[in-house]
This record gives C-alpha cells, sequence and structure tokens, in this order.
C-alpha cells in the first residue's frame, strides 16, 4: 500500500509540473529499485531455506545417529547424516499419502517440497565446492544413484520431474539377472567413492523381485592445515571403556587449536578440539570426556546442531600438544530399527508402502536400507566415505589434550554446519 501511494503521489507530481522527461526518469529509477529490492529478497529468502534445511538435515541425522548407536553399543561406528538425509529426500519424491507424511514429519524441513528440493541442491553445491586444478581435487564428492527394473511402470510424470529436482539421472537395470546388477551397482559405488567401498551389496541383498536401489555416496578426502609429524608417532596405551588398554601407534603434534573444555547436564567434563582441513570449510571436531570412567554416551546422548554450533562460537585457538591415535574403521549400518522408532515405518511393509508418485506398480516397498561407512585418519588427514547444553568453565584447560580413551568424531562442512560423516571410536 505503501509503495503503491508513493507511486500515485510521484504521478500525481508529474501531471502538476508538467514535466514527462523527469517522471520517465522517476518511473524508471523507482522500477529499478524495486526489482532490485525484490532480487535481494530473492537470494536472502533461498539462502535462508538452505541454512534450515541444513539445520533440519542436521538435527535428524543426529536423532538418527543416536538411535543407530543403540544397535551398536560399545562398538566402532561411522556415520554419514548426509548420505541418510539425501537418499530419504529422493524417496520423498516418489513417495504418497502416510508414507510421505511420515518421512516429510521426520525431515521437518517445512518448506514446499520443490523449495526443498532447491536448497538441498544449493547445499549441495555449497559441499562439494568448485575444483581448483586437477592437481587439487575437491575434497568432497557426493553422488546419488537410482537404478530401476527396465520394465518398471513409472508414474507419467516421474522422470522428469526426478531429473529436474535433483539433477540425477535414472539407470535401467535387469534385477533378474542377480549377477550383473550386483556388479553394476557395487562398481558404480567404488568409483564414487574412490574405491573405499567395495562390494556394498552382495548377492542376497538383490533377490530376483527387486524393483528399484536407491544409492546415496559421499567420499571425502580431506588434508590437515597443520600435519602430524610421521616420525612423532609412537606406540602408546588406548584404554578402552572397559578399562583395559591395547597399544596402539597414537599421532603427535604442537600447535594453535581452537578448543575448551565443556560440562553435560550432569556435571561430567569434557573436551572439544578441532582440526581444521586445507581451505578451512571443512574440519574435524573430536570429543572426549576428560575423565576415563566416564561413558562416551555422556556426550553423545546430548548431541544436537545447537550444542555444536556452541562448541564452535566458545572455543578459542590455543597452543596445545594434541596427542590422537591413527585409525581405520570399517562399519555397515542398518537403518531400518533406527528410522522405524523415528516414525518412519510404512515404507518398510508391502501392505502400508505408498509410492505411487513413483510407480503404479503394486506392491512397491524398501526391503532393506544400510549404509557403509570407511573412515581413515592418518598424519596428513582424512580419507572417510559413506554409501548410503555445554556450559564454558573458567578452570585451567589442560596444556595437553590426549585422546587415549574412547571418542566421538564429526567431519563437519563449517559455512553450513552440515555434518557429512559422524563416529565413535572405541578402539582404534
Amino acid at each position: 500500500k505503501l509503495a503503491g501511494k508513493q507511486l500515485h503521489r510521484n504521478n500525481s507530481l508529474a501531471v502538476i509540473y508538467r514535466t514527462p522527461g523527469a517522471t520517465d526518469k522517476m518511473s524508471r529509477n523507482l522500477r529499478c529499485m524495486i526489482v532490485v529490492l525484490l532480487s535481494l529478497a530473492s537470494v536472502t529468502s533461498a539462502q535462508n531455506r538452505v541454512s534450515r534445511v541444513a539445520q533440519k538435515g542436521t538435527s535428524f541425522g543426529l536423532r538418527l545417529f543416536q538411535e543407530v548407536l543403540a544397535d551398536q553399543w560399545g562398538k566402532n561406528l561411522g556415520f554419514s547424516p548426509y548420505g541418510v538425509t539425501s537418499a530419504l529426500s529422493v524417496l520423498q519424491s516418489g513417495a504418497a499419502g502416510t508414507t510421505l507424511d511420515q518421512i516429510r514429519k521426520a525431515l521437518n524441513y517445512g518448506h514446499k517440497e520443490w523449495a526443498v528440493a532447491l536448497a538441498l541442491n544449493k547445499l549441495r553445491e555449497q559441499i562439494s565446492g568448485q575444483q581448483k586444478s586437477a592437481e587439487d581435487p575437491k575434497p568432497v564428492h557426493i553422488a546419488d544413484g537410482l537404478f530401476v527394473q527396465r520394465d518398471l511402470s513409472l508414474t507419467p510424470g516421474f522422470l522428469q520431474r526426478f531429473q529436474a529436482t535433483f539433477h540425477r539421472h535414472l539407470s535401467q537395470v535387469n534385477f533378474t539377472d542377480v549377477a550383473q546388477a550386483k556388479d553394476i551397482i557395487n562398481q558404480w559405488v567404488e568409483n564414487k567413492t574412490d574405491g573405499m567401498i567395495k562390494d556394498l551389496v552382495g548377492s542376497n541383498n538383490i533377490p530376483p523381485l527387486t524393483r528399484l536401489v536407491l544409492l546415496s555416496a559421499v567420499h571425502f578426502s580431506g588434508k590437515w592445515t597443520v600435519p602430524f609429524l610421521e616420525k612423532a608417532t609412537h606406540q602408546r596405551p588406548f584404554y578402552r571403556s572397559d578399562g583395559s588398554h591395547v597399544q596402539v601407534q597414537m599421532m603427535a603434534n604442537t600447535g594453535k587449536y581452537n578448543c575448551s573444555e565443556f560440562t553435560t547436564p550432569d556435571g561430567d567434563f569434557y573436551d572439544v578440539i578441532e582440526l581444521p582441513y586445507e581451505g578451512e570449510e571443512l574440519s574435524m571436531l573430536i570429543a572426549a570426556p576428560y575423565e576415563k570412567n566416564v561413558p562416551l554416551s555422556a556426550i553423545t546422548n546430548i548431541l544436537t546442531p545447537e550444542l555444536i554450533a556452541q562448541w564452535k562460537a566458545q572455543m578459542k585457538k590455543v597452543t596445545r600438544l594434541l596427542v590422537l591415535p591413527k585409525f581405520s574403521l570399517l562399519s555397515e549400518v542398518d537403518l531400518k530399527k533406527p528410522l522405524e522408532r523415528l516414525g518412519i515405518t510404512d515404507m518398510f511393509t508391502q501392505e502400508t508402502a505408498d509410492f505411487s508418485r513413483l510407480s503404479s506398480e503394486k506392491p512397491l516397498y524398501v526391503s532393506e536400507a544400510f549404509q557403509k561407512i570407511k573412515v581413515e585418519v592418518t598424519e596428513k588427514g582424512t580419507r572417510a566415505s559413506a554409501a548410503t547444553a555445554a556450559i564454558l568453565l573458567a578452570r585451567m584447560a589442560p596444556l595437553e589434550v590426549i585422546m587415549d580413551h574412547p571418542f566421538l568424531f564429526m567431519v563437519r562442512h563449517n559455512p553450513t554446519g552440515t555434518l557429512l560423516f559422524v563416529g565413535q571410536v572405541m578402539e582404534p
């Protein structure tokens, strides 16, 4: 209304003063100003959507991680929150009815489907970044694959909507030839994860009645900003949660790190330290209880995006001697029960699943959902692949941060807060 009144007054002034030239110029300026304001509003709104989708995706991913931990108690575990939310977002595009409602409620993006798809694409671009040169490749590679049975009847418009929304192609496979289908899928995964994930699916994962396989692959290879010297790596004891210990290769480095000490709501102290990768957009956060007899679950049970953001905001760059074990872990996680505990149930049974926006063929349901993770941490950096309230205390911080007992780790894209990987090391 205000803009309309202003426009009316300008026209009135033009009539009174009989200056058509000035009127035309004023009108052009006004139109330009409106275009610029709308453009700025559009950019801001789009970025807000990306931020919200990233935050909601991380929140869901952490809740799912906590559910997975309930089934993997006391074990080394790697998990990709981003990989799972990416796969679920693709499934959502073909779901309908209660199946769709359950996925929407769990992810809780809070936007129209088209807006979420645009935000996810933008988020994907921001995380992947740009390759500077052939000698300096991108640290993060993300790929999603949709493999469908050749004679599967797709709902009209799904293929066009899928490609327009996710900018990915659909591959047709003959699942009745189990050996060939397995080889095609495993080769795709191996290529997309730089050879780190091999043999993702076995023949038992692809029965002849398989109609569709959805894959999400996340590969990360990052070099530390401050690498560890190999000559400083020595055998040191690592204390298991039961009090026993094992000798492992422990890296050591003295440098300036973002770190601080926090407490859990129950009053347990824990350390958090950040190890940045080259480029600073990505970093590894490591957290462990200060006392060896405090279980790691004291931290994992309270994980939220807000807590991680609080860590980032309150950590200070100080000089510390960091002692961290070299580790390599390979874990395969069955996601069906954890997803069901978060309310996504209908898609797993043929009686209730509704993927009618994908295909009219019934029954079409999700028989398996699992993720395979491999993480390697060495003196040079990290390689990882997935296929798919705290109070700052004033007491004096130690000059050493020694991760010689179970710890939590996560690889985080700092501009968006997206967690590419999160896991626990119970024994290197």
